[in-house]
């Protein structure tokens, strides 16, 4: 039978928790970036700014994919220590392509709200990924 060690499951819990918010806090950078770019393409953009609009779509899409890796192994965690639910951050591959090939003024606006959108739930995560590594940590000295 194995022992069980609260502290290392804590402190095993706060280290993923940290791996997630560093993810989540680089998918935030990344999908801001890609709405400037986005922003720049509805202003007056031409071919070059869409690829580059996309190219930070793409760069953003790899991160948050990475907290999406991060969030779940930090869930498995918690659910050692105590029962939580899993952080659900999701960004479709539509948006870009329908951009890509159909671009125009409702088809950018379509992609900026879904960028908005992705960076509100990652915004959501960090608060709550936040909230939960403080009461680990709390849980950690009592």
């Amino acid at each position: 039978m194995e022992y069980y060690n609260r502290d290392k499951e804590i402190r095993e819990a706060i280290e993923a928790g940290e791996r997630a918010l560093a993810s989540l806090r680089k998918a935030d950078e990344k999908l801001g970036s890609a709405r400037n770019w986005g922003l720049l393409d509805i202003i007056g953009g031409n071919f070059f700014t869409g690829m580059l609009k996309h190219a930070r779509l793409a760069g953003a899409s790899r991160c948050v994919e990475d907290a999406k890796i991060d969030l779940r192994k930090f869930q498995q965690e918690l659910s050692d220590v105590q029962g939580l639910d899993y952080i659900n951050v999701d960004v479709g591959d539509f948006m870009t392509f329908a951009d890509f090939f159909l671009d125009g003024f409702i088809v950018d606006f379509m992609v900026q709200q879904k960028i908005s959108d992705a960076r509100r739930q990652v915004n959501s995560a960090i608060t709550r990924t936040e909230f939960l590594l403080s009461q680990l940590r709390e849980a950690k000295y009592n």
